[in-house]
């Protein structure tokens, strides 16, 4: 069997579905994030990227919404889970919104 790649969310591509694997962040924005529902084992999907490194919308698997700050997203590890997210229709990869 081989290895699951490891990604960090702030470089996962639109419609790309991903499990949280870990939170390489401080105790404070850990609490928050497991508070919101991001945490170890959660699917996430993104769903848009704002141009000049704005935030990542993204989409966990009990449906909360989130615009992240892509220094934080590059602190959340994750694996891939399958190909284009079917319930982002149209999401670009560098949207203005």
């Amino acid at each position: 069997m081989m290895p699951v790649p490891l990604l960090m969310l702030g470089e996962t591509q639109v419609g790309v579905t991903v499990r949280i694997i870990a939170l390489d962040l401080d105790g404070d924005f850990v609490e928050w994030f497991r508070a919101v529902g991001i945490h170890e084992g959660e699917r996430v999907t993104v769903l848009r990227r704002a141009l000049f490194g704005g935030p990542i919308h993204v989409r966990t698997g009990s449906g909360g919404e989130f615009a992240l700050n892509r220094e934080l997203a590059r602190s959340i590890r994750v694996a891939p889970l399958a190909g284009p997210a079917e319930s982002a229709p149209g999401a670009d990869e560098e949207t203005g919104a």
